[in-house]
């Protein structure tokens, strides 16, 4: 199979303007004419609709959640970038572009990446325009924070609760095409199936998760945005009800998964305390503006961290890494702290933290102006550890945050099958192996306000979409198909539950895929999850019945996914031989311990094609060209 990314042609800083003035265009009044299904209310999928709408779509949208605006873009807390330069540091689109390549430790397409940079300036404007309530300067200017892999200050934030405040935004956009006719909305409800019609997307079948109901939807594209897939690790910062399901059930279409083993890991989450736990707590990246990281020198001193003088801390970050300090990106912060607890250096009971201290910046800008930047943040640590940070230091260890692999897309953000679109953290196509501190969001807008809205029209434009309805045999295959799976599950009456199968899944990826991976630890987790997948279907107790309610059943259909998912990810890992952004395998890495990138072997994206229950997937690589940017190893120092 050939992966044709359709990358525009002309210069780098030309493709994206070349692409709008030549792609083929829908008339207002055929706009009409046409159905889009949007799997997903976050800000991808939100904004998607709203603007499809605006244009003239019909949209149906669907989300598990109770509302559009419980997706998880709420969780996300610390901003979003633009290259606007308000605060004349030097930022340009350029630069953007450029560190978003570095980041992702090249292993991204430049096209995509530098329209995503050419188009974030707009995303503010339109955010502003919604009445979104960034940070402002005294002046009344929007204020801007620095985050890790960058020099520049180029993120715009609302104190810790940015996601939730961009969400809102592109929710009362929605809901005002909802009023007017143009979406219908269509909550708790779970793609479980794609339906494929003379080899285009015409539709989705979907359980009501509160009859049990099966139901069929058809349209002339759909539009996957359904996030990222975090919780096959069990423990992330991810929302439980976050899953790979939708994307799963493409990719068994027939859909190529991409990168499925590049997991960012992110360095600033609150530590696990105990086995009861259920999920993790993200802390803002943006706290590292004013918090700096450390760690006692002495592996045998549990004194009271604020009875540890000057002298006996290890700013480790600001010493290994003087040009970026605490601000370098999230895979390289992450590494550093697994190896200084493992080192015996960690802190907290567990011995798996280390600080972040907001001492110094305190007595510099006071409690006031600490608070103004985080107040929130420090009120949910508070919350959760019982310790108040502005008189210890915050614990943080690495943790599960954000997935880069997703779906393969092209320029269009359209799969290799016909009118499946994938948009925000269900594609792969922006961030590489590494994503940069509060580009998710940026992403997400990017790609629903102002990249599909263009690729869509033009898939409309030029492809034949004849009339089909429901009855199509092809509707009643792919629910058979959701409905024996159930069956099957409800029937296995087995002696282990949903949730102590989904704990070992994530045990054993956190251990072999996660923070660092090895050729032997891939080869044997591979085996491992081969008798997992073997024991669940034989071995699961999933309650109730396919008639109502039930969270029991809903999950265990996710974590079959996952398991599934977690064997593609092994094997990803196994297959990339070279360390790279968060992907870093321990037989690959330089003298100082960075990883050690292999460009002329593995200077492609790694698309894999389902083949089948229990057979092996083929790899198809999409080679990477670098035209506009030097591969060289990346340095932080």
């Amino acid at each position: 199979m050939k992966l044709d990314p359709k990358i525009p042609p002309g210069k780098l800083q030309e493709k994206w303007d070349y692409y709008k003035d030549h792609c083929p265009l829908v008339s207002p009044a055929n706009k009409k004419k046409h159905h889009i299904l949007i799997v997903g209310t976050g800000l991808a999928g939100a904004s998607a609709a709203s603007t499809l709408a605006e244009l003239g779509y019909n949209i149906k949208s669907f989300c598990i959640q109770d509302s559009p605006r419980r997706a998880h873009s709420i969780a996300a807390q610390g901003g979003i970038n633009a290259a606007k330069n308000y605060p004349n540091d030097g930022d340009t689109v350029w630069r953007l572009f450029y560190d978003t390549i570095k980041g992702g430790d090249y292993r991204s397409r430049e096209a995509n990446v530098y329209r995503l940079a050419q188009v974030s300036n707009n995303i503010i404007d339109q955010c502003v325009a919604q009445g979104v309530p960034f940070a402002r300067e005294y002046g009344g200017l929007l204020a801007n924070r620095s985050f890790g892999g960058a020099q520049v200050s180029r993120t715009f934030y609302a104190k810790g609760q940015t996601g939730q405040q961009l969400l809102l935004g592109a929710y009362s956009a929605m809901s005002r095409q909802i009023a007017q006719g143009k979406i219908q909305m269509y909550p708790r409800r779970e793609m479980l199936d794609l339906v494929i019609i003379d080899g285009k997307a015409r539709g989705i079948i979907v359980r009501n998760l509160v009859t049990g109901e099966m139901e069929r939807y058809v349209g002339d594209a759909v539009l996957l945005c359904t996030g990222g897939y975090s919780n096959v690790y069990y423990l992330s910062t991810n929302a439980k009800n976050s899953n790979v399901t939708a994307a799963w059930r493409c990719h068994k279409k027939g859909a190529l998964f991409a990168n499925p083993c590049f997991t960012q890991i992110h360095p600033t989450c609150i530590p696990v305390s105990g086995d009861y736990q259920s999920k993790l707590t993200l802390m803002s990246e943006g706290l590292r503006n004013d918090g700096r990281v450390w760690v006692p020198k002495n592996p045998e001193d549990k004194r009271h961290p604020n009875q540890i003088p000057e002298p006996e801390r290890d700013y480790y970050l600001e010493t290994r890494y003087p040009s970026f300090g605490n601000l370098v990106p999230r895979d390289v912060a992450s590494r550093n702290a697994k190896q200084v607890t493992d080192e015996g250096r960690g802190v907290g009971k567990t011995g798996l933290s280390v600080y972040l201290d907001f001492r110094d910046a305190i007595k510099k800008q006071g409690k006031d102006a600490i608070s103004e930047k985080y107040g929130n943040l420090f009120q949910m640590y508070e919350r959760i550890t019982a310790e108040n940070p502005y008189e210890v230091p915050m614990r943080i260890y690495p943790a599960v945050h954000y997935i880069m692999g997703g779906l393969w897309v092209d320029y269009n953000l359209m799969s290799n099958i016909p009118g499946l679109h994938v948009l925000g953290e269900a594609n792969f196509s922006d961030h590489g192996a590494n994503r940069l501190g509060a580009s998710a969001l940026m992403q997400g807008l990017a790609d629903g306000y102002f990249v599909i809205p263009y690729t869509l029209g033009s898939y409309i434009a030029t492809t034949n979409l004849p009339p089909v309805d429901t009855s199509h045999p092809e509707f009643e295959q792919a629910e058979n198909t959701v409905k024996d799976k159930i069956k099957k599950l409800l029937a296995i009456d087995g002696n282990k539950t949903v949730l102590e199968f989904h704990r070992e899944l994530g045990r054993l990826l956190w251990d072999y895929v996660g923070m660092s991976r090895s050729k032997n630890g891939l080869k044997y987790v591979s085996g491992k999850l081969a008798e997992v997948k073997e024991e669940y279907w034989n071995n699961v107790k999933v309650p109730g019945n396919n008639s109502d309610f039930n969270k029991n059943l809903e999950f265990a259909g996710r974590v079959a996914d996952f398991i599934e998912l977690g064997q593609l990810m092994a094997q990803d890992a196994l297959s990339r031989e070279e360390s790279c952004g968060a992907h870093f395998r321990e037989e690959y890495q330089t003298a100082e311990g960075e990883a050690q990138r292999n460009d002329e072997d593995y200077s492609y994206v790694a698309a894999w094609e389902y083949q089948g229950e229990n057979k092996e997937s083929i790899l198809h690589k999409e080679d990477l060209e670098f035209e506009n940017v030097a591969l060289t190893q990346r340095s932080y120092k």
